[in-house]
């Protein structure tokens, strides 16, 4: 792999004068039925990113009593605004709610699976692969909803690329917010993939949230507002517990510098991979415009704070391996074999079978899952067994779970009791 450093990356557009007019936001979208199901991850990925992005810069903004600083992140904050329109707008009109979902469930599959198979850090690790699970799981919820109401098999967008099956049962997710927060990475000794992954990670996990909470209510029918009524909490678990795991003690330019390190590593990882040329050349444009924030952002950081990038950047800043996505079959499935029954007790794992009634895991989910069998995410799949005999799964062998084998009744203790 070639070196690449954003902060001397010497084609890096300017800041100044280079807004977009209204006409250019609007871009030709993907085809829904032949464009590529990674493109659509893409898509997705860097659509949250730009979003993680803007609400960090407004709440940077409502904390800092400088108006020229102030004036400073309001510039970049209208690019970042304008890429996110842009990118946005290849999600194509025809593409229901629900198919696109299916999309973001397989982001947030893959894209865990593979960071938590390249992560050193191993906190961090644990952190991935404990929720990848939980997303799994969604993926299967949702799918069933997609062929029950729409009568499409969800395989056909996600390309085979990634199965369909039971994950840790949602009911089981349900946990004490006590339980979602982990120890935070250290960014002056973490590795430079390990302090990207926990910024990755938490954009996306956001962007689903955000997503969840915003068009859930949309839904036509209400078995499908309360499964992403249901689907939303846990996604603000897992947001709570990957946003734990992000350095508490950088500044707020620190963490601007780290947040726009992010954008270039990205944008340049999906040009990288990506298959529509169209839209790589739309990834490589915005690589471009991000090494101008960047470098910005670290002016500023030196100019402010006194503290130049390569203290934040001490190995130099070039790019560690390129972020690639492909299917992650065989990692998925020997994680669900290890920790299935694994639930979170404050900062660590344990096996729920171990913890007691009095647990906060116990109190909380026999709360909230007060009848099983009321469960939204549980009704879904005995809904469509109903009407078609078994649930809807995509699988390229026997599911490792003995207990999730069962396609005519959904299993809702494992996990969990």
């Amino acid at each position: 792999m070639k070196k690449v450093n954003p902060f001397k990356e010497e084609r890096a557009v300017k800041v100044d004068g280079t807004y977009k007019s209204l006409k250019e936001l609007s871009l030709k979208p993907y085809n829904k039925d032949t464009a590529s199901p990674y493109t659509k991850v893409r898509a997705i990925l860097m659509n949250g990113t730009e979003f993680e992005s803007n609400w960090f810069l407004h709440q940077f903004s409502r904390h800092c009593n400088n108006n020229d600083l102030r004036r400073e992140v309001a510039a970049v904050r209208r690019h970042e605004q304008q890429q996110q329109k842009m990118i946005s707008s290849l999600k194509p009109i025809d593409e229901s709610n629900l198919e696109t979902t299916i999309s973001y469930e397989q982001l947030a599959v893959d894209l865990t699976a593979i960071l938590a198979k390249h992560v050193k850090d191993e906190n961090v690790k644990n952190a991935l692969n404990f929720a990848l699970l939980e997303d799994f799981d969604h993926l299967y919820r949702y799918a069933n909803l997609l062929e029950s109401e729409q009568g499409r098999s969800a395989k056909d967008i996600t390309g085979k690329y990634t199965e369909i099956m039971p994950g840790r049962p949602t009911i089981a997710e349900h946990r004490h917010p006590y339980d979602s927060i982990n120890k935070f990475v250290c960014n002056l000794s973490a590795d430079l993939f390990t302090k990207l992954t926990t910024n990755i990670i938490t954009a996306a996990e956001q962007q689903t949230m955000n997503y969840y909470m915003n068009v859930g209510n949309l839904h036509p029918t209400e078995e499908g507002r309360k499964l992403y009524s249901e689907i939303a909490m846990i996604e603000e678990q897992h947001v709570s517990e990957y946003g734990s795991l992000l350095d508490t003690n950088c500044t707020w330019l620190e963490g601007w510098v780290m947040h726009e390190y992010t954008e270039c590593y990205l944008y340049y990882s999906c040009f990288e991979d990506e298959s529509d040329s169209e839209i790589k050349k739309l990834y490589e444009r915005f690589y471009l415009e991000e090494c101008g924030h960047l470098q910005k952002a670290a002016q500023l950081l030196e100019k402010y704070e006194g503290k130049t990038w390569q203290c934040l950047f001490p190995c130099g800043g070039d790019f560690p391996e390129l972020l690639k996505f492909g299917e992650n079959i065989n990692y998925i499935r020997e994680v669900l074999e290890r920790t299935v029954c694994l639930t979170k007790k404050e900062e660590c794992y344990e096996t729920v079978g171990k913890l007691g009634e009095k647990s906060n895991y116990k109190k909380y989910n026999n709360q909230v899952c007060k009848n099983g069998k009321d469960e939204p995410a549980h009704c879904v799949i005995e809904d469509h067994i109903k009407k078609f005999g078994d649930d809807y799964r995509y699988q390229v062998s026997e599911h490792p779970i003995a207990e999730l084998r069962d396609r005519k009744h959904d299993n809702i203790e494992v996990g969990r009791c």
